[in-house]
């Protein structure tokens, strides 16, 4: 049991610090400020043209697969245990749902935070250049 639970909280720690980050690069963490405030950060990578490497399309489904599949698996496994009446196992089970259900749900923030993140830019960029346009158009209009 302990053993179970030891590796469980090892692949917590290496899916949320390292598989995430490289595979998909996403990744998410607790800030606590300076009056002990909990602040959740969830980002991705942005991708750049320097950097040369994007992440693989084949390499991104794995991460996606296996990270939705651990918790189904985790729940059928609790039902399972809840079910043939294995209480000492349901321990177990409740921290594999607990931690795999915090990696989902801190990754699918990831991507869902990327995509408003990105909206907003792009909101903001295209409000400067109609701004600067109908800005510059009135001192040219102006001028004449």
């Amino acid at each position: 049991m302990v053993t179970i639970i030891l590796l469980l909280s090892c692949d917590f720690w290496a899916v949320k610090n390292v598989t995430g980050r490289l595979m998909v690069g996403l990744r998410w963490w607790n800030h606590i400020d300076e009056d002990g405030k909990s602040h959740w950060v969830f980002e991705s990578r942005k991708a750049s043209p320097q950097e040369g490497k994007t992440v693989s399309e084949a390499e991104s489904r794995i991460f996606w697969l296996g990270l939705v599949a651990c918790p189904v698996l985790w729940v059928v496994f609790a039902f399972s245990a809840l079910f043939s009446f294995r209480v000492k196992w349901l321990a177990v089970v409740i921290m594999g749902v607990v931690l795999q259900g915090a990696n989902l749900y801190g990754y699918i923030r990831c991507k869902v935070g990327s995509r408003k993140n990105l909206t907003s830019m792009a909101t903001t960029y295209f409000g400067r250049q109609f701004l600067r346009q109908t800005t510059g158009d009135t001192q040219t209009s102006s001028g004449e």
